[in-house]
């Protein structure tokens, strides 16, 4: 996980992250409080709180918009929401130096043997607060990552255009979705809020909801069955 703060230009002041895979809740309320001291600010200096809406598994997915309503709640603010594929989309354009009209398949880890992926294509290297600017042409979505890659990568990408692949699920199932290399794998708290800023500027509404795409993996059992026996 990751957290940034960033200023009203998008301008990273302080981040931090941590590979914890299984301790979301006791791990990013700590993270917000040391990028805020590293930035030498307190919470009351901050004037909107964004989440990445997922899709991603239910736990980590979860935590971290709770957190984020929750912090927005409390100080007054504005809470603003931006699919966490779109983010990597965006990290891709950058890194990669991708030009207008490539196109950027994203695939993260969605665990059972699948993957979320999400289609985009290229229209400008950057755009408002230094972001890339992409069009999502098909998903958000989940599938295995067989299945995602004979349908995106046969024909790869209109003539003359270049398709990259990127994302942790890429390099988890390789086999399959072969990552670019240098392609970024996780998203950048620091893109999520730039992109979250040039959004907001455009007037676009960018809601907090959760794309689970399926059911938790952990669910409430239902009720017992009642038992009958028959005597012949």
């Amino acid at each position: 996980m990751t957290v940034s703060l960033v200023d009203d230009d998008g301008g990273r002041l302080a981040a931090r992250s941590a590979d914890e895979r299984r301790r979301h809740a006791e791990s990013l309320a700590p993270l917000i409080e040391q990028v805020l001291a590293d930035a030498g600010l307190t919470r009351t200096d901050v004037t909107a709180v964004v989440g990445g809406t997922g899709p991603a598994p239910f736990t980590g997915l979860r935590v971290g918009l709770v957190t984020a309503r929750t912090l927005a709640l409390a100080l007054g603010v504005d809470v603003l929401g931006v699919p966490s594929v779109d983010v990597l989309a965006a990290q891709a354009v950058s890194d990669l130096g991708l030009a207008p009209g490539d196109e950027v398949l994203v695939a993260t880890d969605a665990r059972r043997k699948e993957v979320y992926w999400a289609r985009y294509r290229v229209v400008a290297h950057e755009g408002p607060h230094g972001v890339p600017v992409v069009d999502r042409l098909r998903g958000p979505d989940v599938g295995r990552a067989a299945d995602v890659a004979a349908e995106h990568l046969d024909p790869p990408a209109e003539a003359g255009a270049r398709l990259a692949v990127v994302g942790e699920g890429a390099t988890l199932y390789a086999e399959h979705l072969t990552a670019d290399e240098d392609a970024p794998t996780v998203p950048d708290a620091t893109v999520l809020a730039r992109l979250a800023l040039a959004r907001r500027a455009a007037g676009e509404d960018l809601p907090t909801e959760p794309l689970y795409l399926r059911r938790p993996d952990v669910q409430v059992p239902g009720a017992a069955k009642r038992a009958s026996e028959a005597t012949a």
